[in-house]
């Protein structure tokens, strides 16, 4: 699979429209619903190779933009969400800067 590929799971007949916020393997059992024995088996069944990290970024980034950027009537949420993410960023970047330049009370 290329770049712009459709997922090999993806089957216009039985899914229809492609969507890219969609996952379009094996369902599992939602994380939510887990048992605590069961985490580690579950983490286990996980695919952890960097192009399917990259599409769980993909599909993260697809269903915040089809909830707060392409409604017809979006608010201002998109903007305070980026504006508050950079601002984490650069924070955490910068943490040593700060760590060292602390208020105390001098005796």
């Amino acid at each position: 699979m290329g770049i712009g590929d459709y997922p090999a799971e993806y089957n216009p007949k039985v899914h229809g429209p492609y969507d890219p916020a969609r996952y379009y393997g094996t369902p599992d059992k939602p994380f939510g619903q887990l048992k605590l024995g069961e985490v580690t088996e579950w983490v286990g069944r996980r695919n952890k190779s960097p192009k399917a990290i990259a599409g769980l970024f993909s599909r993260a980034y697809w269903r915040w933009s089809h909830k707060y950027v392409q409604p017809k009537r979006t608010t201002a949420a998109p903007l305070i969400h980026i504006l508050a993410g950079s601002m984490l960023f650069f924070y955490a970047i910068n943490y040593g800067k700060f760590v060292n330049h602390r208020n105390y009370k001098h005796h």
